[in-house]
Parts: C-alpha cells; sequence; structure tokens
C-alpha cells in the first residue's frame, strides 16, 4: 500500500474508534463545500473574526508597534480565501511598507489568494510560498526582518490540544525575538450557539463530512453507502470540544477492492472525524506554557464569540 492517503484511511478505520484524518476533507468539492458552510448564518466563526478586522484593523496594527521605516514581513499559514485578511492588510498598507508572504502547500489555494488580495491592493508586494508552514518559517527566520505571521479561523482548534502545544512550540522555535502571532480562537460558549453551527438546518456540514467517504469511494475503490451513515455532532460546554462523527446507520461491512481489504462496522458504530477546538484565556495559557510566546493583547468581537491574540515571541 504505497499510497499515503490509502494508508491513513485504512489505519483510521481499523483503529478503536475509528477515526479518519481530517486533513483529507478538502479534495476540491470538499474545499468549496467549506466555503459554502462559512457562509452559512449558523456558522458565526468568520462573520465574527471579520468584524474584529474590520472595526478593529488599526487597533490591532498599532498593538504591533512597528517603529517607523522598520522593514517588516506578514507571513500567514494557511490563509484560505484571504477576504479577512485583506481588512488588516488595507489598514497596515496605509500606514507602513511590508510583503505579504503567504504559506500553503497548494499552489492553486496560493493563486487564487493572490488574485483576490490584487483586485483590494493591486500595489501590495506579495510573494507567495509554497510547502511546509514550519520548513518556510525556519528559512524566513534567516534575515532580522520583524515577523508577524497570522494564523486565523480558529484553524489550531481542529487540533488536540498536546499537537496544538507542538505546533505552537515549533512557531516559535522558527521565530526571534519580538517577532509576533496574530492567532484567531473561537471562544467557549453555550451549547445552543456553538451546536448549529457543526449540524446547519441545510445539511451543508453533513454533506462536508459524508464528502470524505465519497472520496474514499472514488479514490481507493471502496463501497460506501453514504444513506447508512448519519453525521452526529456533540459538544461540552464544559470541556469546550465540538466534536464530529459519522454514525453507521446498520451493521455492515465495507470492502476496499484495490487494497482486498474489508472493515466491518456495528450498528450505531461511529468514525471520529474533526475536534472544533473552543478557547479562553486558561486554555491558551496552558498550551503556550511551553513557548516564550506572551499574550500581548486580545481583541473580541461585538457578542464576544471570537477572540484574536496577538503574542510576542519573548
Amino acid at each position: 500500500m504505497e499510497n499515503q492517503f490509502a494508508k491513513d484511511i485504512i489505519k483510521g478505520l481499523k483503529s478503536r474508534p475509528k477515526f479518519l484524518p481530517s486533513k483529507y476533507f478538502y479534495d476540491k468539492k470538499g474545499s468549496e463545500i467549506f466555503i459554502e458552510i462559512m457562509k452559512m448564518p449558523e456558522y458565526y466563526l468568520t462573520a465574527c473574526e471579520m468584524e474584529i478586522f474590520q472595526k478593529q484593523s488599526s487597533k490591532i496594527i498599532d498593538a504591533f508597534k512597528i517603529e517607523k521605516g522598520e522593514k517588516i514581513e506578514v507571513i500567514e499559514l494557511g490563509a484560505g480565501d484571504g477576504y479577512k485578511t485583506i481588512e488588516l492588510l488595507k489598514e497596515l498598507d496605509k500606514k507602513h511598507s511590508f510583503v505579504y508572504k503567504p504559506i500553503d502547500i497548494s499552489i492553486g489555494a496560493l493563486e487564487q489568494l493572490e488574485i483576490n488580495v490584487r483586485e483590494k491592493l493591486p500595489d501590495l508586494s506579495i510573494e507567495l510560498i509554497r510547502g511546509d508552514f514550519f520548513q518556510k518559517l525556519h528559512e524566513l527566520q534567516q534575515d532580522n526582518t520583524k515577523k508577524i505571521v497570522l494564523f486565523l479561523g480558529s484553524t489550531l482548534g481542529n487540533m488536540e490540544d498536546e499537537i496544538a502545544t507542538n505546533f505552537l512550540v515549533e512557531i516559535q522555535k522558527n521565530l526571534n525575538k519580538k517577532d509576533l502571532l496574530l492567532i484567531g480562537l473561537d471562544l467557549i460558549k453555550e451549547e445552543r450557539i456553538v451546536l448549529p453551527a457543526y449540524h446547519d438546518s441545510q445539511g451543508i456540514t453533513s454533506s462536508f463530512n459524508l464528502n470524505l467517504l465519497q472520496r474514499i469511494n472514488r479514490e481507493l475503490h471502496a463501497d460506501f453507502n453514504l444513506a447508512k451513515f448519519q453525521h452526529e455532532p456533540e459538544y461540552s460546554e464544559k470541556t469546550g470540544k465540538a466534536k464530529s462523527f459519522l454514525k453507521s446507520l446498520e451493521k455492515q461491512k465495507i470492502h476496499f477492492k484495490d487494497l482486498d481489504i474489508s472493515i466491518d462496522f456495528e450498528k450505531n458504530e461511529r468514525i471520529f472525524m474533526e475536534i472544533s477546538r473552543k478557547y479562553n484565556d486558561e486554555i491558551l495559557k496552558n498550551l503556550l506554557q511551553k513557548t516564550t510566546f506572551q499574550i500581548k493583547q486580545k481583541f473580541l468581537d461585538s457578542k464576544q464569540y471570537f477572540a484574536d491574540y496577538l503574542l510576542e515571541v519573548e
């Protein structure tokens, strides 16, 4: 089994409990569905962070404490379509000279991002960087230009705490003293607000999860019957963890024709699909204990649903 996708899928489905790696959600169709998710009325995260950038970009830039004439680089990890980032870049462009350096593994995503940014900021200096976040940060670390790293959209919340801690450690290791990280995090809230964001009335989130089974059928010649699986999210206000599962509605066997492998499912057995962690100051401080990052400032939307934290390497 030379295919890494196949190895990861089979490993996850043979595990107890079963899981599928969420990084595989984002094939072409999955990415299109996720754009739909971000536009859903229930999915408050995008609108809340957008509000922060639309109304507080000037305050955020003041908090960067950029000295007059100082050379700076704005580095974004996994920028997506860039629409929120553009709000910050427009304000920063009024006050300072800088180079915008988005990093992503997908050249297609980077090229579309450049189109979106140039539409609003045609003269902005942009350098697209394709590759691994940490490797590219390490390469950029070699010069003494002040770095402002953006990691938005509560993407950190898709990692379990131990993995998130290691992720933050790696970012800090590849930055220099006084460099900054602006990180967007969804905050712990009541279930009535959070759960609909992962269980919308139109079933878009359900189709997002089920699309991974379609991808497995297509690429690995499996025979998942999507009608026999049900999207099942859950959220705990106590832990702040929202989780998504696909539940088998009956006892069944899934065949992988080319791999000559079969996977058994019991009735009501679930596949863990994704975590969407919610935060508060205490949780973030715990994650930062192994780093030299210090929380410098916190920017909230008007509903106090979402926060962008400014961290500095000390």
